[in-house]
């Protein structure tokens, strides 16, 4: 087994066990009163990871990996869980509004309004450059750029509507 295989193998790993603790946060939220707003891009996200993911398995799993890119790759998952714990019960995958509650204003957050979508589009990138897939990169760049546009104002509006 290549490193990349271990590389690619826990980052799918990671992903569908973020699936599940993002499933579990939005039911115990949708329970205490919670809704959830703007859903009609989300299945746009999840076949952009999706596809993201397979291809870096399908064109990757081979590949001699580029220690650098490999190393901001891991300062990126320690960002993400220090996102994940920031957030705790709050974080999910949807957009899901807690009446009453205050926008989370700590950790990452006290610098930064969308410090998830920040880690998100650099190991987008990151990680096949790591591969060295220099064109995922840049082609899952551009795509999650168009979707991350439409995600970030309908998060922005359900922010303020609550607000």
């Amino acid at each position: 087994m290549t490193l990349a295989t271990l590389v690619l193998a826990f980052v799918s790993i990671q992903r569908l066990s973020e699936l599940v603790l993002a499933r579990y946060n939005t039911k115990r939220l949708l329970a205490i009163g919670a809704y959830e707003s703007d859903h009609e891009h989300y299945p746009l996200i999840v076949s952009l990871h999706v596809a993201w993911l397979a291809s870096l398995w399908i064109y990757g799993r081979g590949a001699e990996l580029n220690l650098y890119w490999l190393s901001v790759f891991a300062i990126l998952q320690i960002l993400r869980v220090w996102i994940i714990a920031t957030l705790g019960v709050r974080w999910t995958t949807r957009i899901i509004i807690l009446p009453g509650a205050p926008v989370i204003a700590t950790g990452p957050y006290k610098w930064l309004r969308h410090p998830n979508y920040v880690v998100v589009v650099a190991e987008i990138a990151v990680l096949p450059l790591a591969l060295e897939l220099p064109y995922l990169a840049v082609a899952f760049s551009i795509l999650n750029a168009c979707i991350l546009t439409v995600r970030i104002r309908a998060e922005n509006r359900a922010l303020v509507a609550e607000a």
